[in-house]
C-alpha cells in the first residue's frame, strides 16, 4: 500500500514520522501502543522511518521526530511535531469521525 493509499482512507490515519535514535520517538512508542487498542477500528496508526524514507520526509517537509499527522480523505486535519499525550491524540482521531 502506498502513502497516498494510506492517507486517503476513509478512516483518519495518525502517521508518526520517526527515527530509531530519537529518544522521545522510543518513549511515544507505549503511547502509541496504547491509544491503537482504545481506538481499536475507529483510526488507524502508521509508523514511518523518516532514515528509511527520505524523500517521503522532505516532501512533507518533516523538520524533526516525532512529528504527527492526522490525516482523513487525503486531507491533513492536525500537525504537530513532538511528544504527545495519549489522551489528546484519542481525543483528535475520536472527533474525526
Amino acid at each position: 500500500m502506498t502513502y497516498s493509499e494510506i492517507i486517503n482512507s476513509d478512516t483518519p490515519t495518525l502517521v508518526d514520522f520517526t527515527a530509531t535514535w530519537c529518544g522521545p520517538c522510543k518513549a511515544m512508542a507505549p503511547i502509541l501502543d496504547q491509544l491503537a487498542n482504545k481506538i481499536g477500528d475507529k483510526g488507524k496508526i502508521i509508523k514511518i522511518d523518516v532514515d528509511k524514507n527520505e524523500n517521503l520526509a522532505q516532501q512533507m517537509q518533516i523538520q524533526g521526530v516525532p512529528t504527527f499527522i492526522l490525516y482523513k480523505k487525503g486531507k491533513i486535519l492536525w500537525r504537530q511535531s513532538g511528544m504527545q499525550s495519549l489522551t489528546q491524540l484519542q481525543t483528535l482521531i475520536e472527533n474525526a469521525q
